[in-house]
Order: C-alpha cells, then structure tokens, then sequence
C-alpha cells in the first residue's frame, strides 16, 4: 500500500521551531521528488517547499525561505520540514507530497492543481501562538 504518514505537529510559541516528519512506504522512495504544502483555516492550500531528486535541488515559498529546510534519509524512507523561527502566519495544516521524479525531472514542483501529485498525506496541524 502505497502511504505517506505526517507526524511532528503541535503547538509551539512564535519564534520557536519544530521538525515534521512524512514517513513512505509501498513505493520507491528514492524515485521520487517530495514536496511539503500547508492550508490554513479560510485560505488555499499553498507550496512550501520541495526536493528533486535528480539534482538535490530544493525550493522553497518566500514565506519560508531561510526559516524552512527540506531533508530526505532515504535510508529510512523519511522526508524531514524543519521550521524554525515559527510565526503565527505559519498556523495551518501541513502536507507531505510524491510525484514520480520523471514527471519533473529538472526541478521539483510547488503546484497545488489537482493530480500534480502521485500521493498525499492525511496532513498534520501545526498552531504558531502565545
């Protein structure tokens, strides 16, 4: 079975930091390039950040670059968001995605549109407040 599964979330103060977690299984992990999206409450969901697995290229939203890192233990199967300098605006639920890398072979994807992705997580909440 072909699975992604989020964990690391919570509630953390503004200014803090927190790593989440998406752990793969039933497929090559290594084939594929990952990519994290959030949605919060009221707005669209939106890119974060993503690997290609061709280049070890990262992107990142402007929103997050420089706070945000995107790691990968193909060992473990694992895709890694750490989150630092948490803000309020980072409140939302976070995703893990998969697309099979020969559908972007030169540069990962942050497109939200509809099968852009091979595979999703069920998402995990994380809340940035005092």
């Amino acid at each position: 079975q072909l699975q992604l599964v989020e964990s690391g979330g919570g509630l953390v103060q503004p200014g803090g930091s927190l790593r989440l977690s998406c752990a793969a299984s039933g497929f090559r992990f290594d084939a594929y390039n990952l990519a994290w999206f959030r949605q919060a409450p009221g707005k669209e969901r939106e890119g974060v950040s993503c690997f290609t697995r061709t280049s070890s290229r990262a992107r990142y939203a402007d929103s997050v670059k420089g706070r945000f890192t995107i790691s990968t233990d193909n060992v473990k199967s694992i895709v890694y968001l750490q989150m630092n300098s948490l803000k309020p605006e980072d409140t939302a639920v976070y995703y893990c995605a998969a697309v099979d890398w020969s559908r972007d072979p030169n540069i990962c994807t942050l497109e939200t549109k509809e099968g852009r992705h091979d595979l999703w997580g069920q998402g995990i909440q994380v809340s940035v407040s005092a």
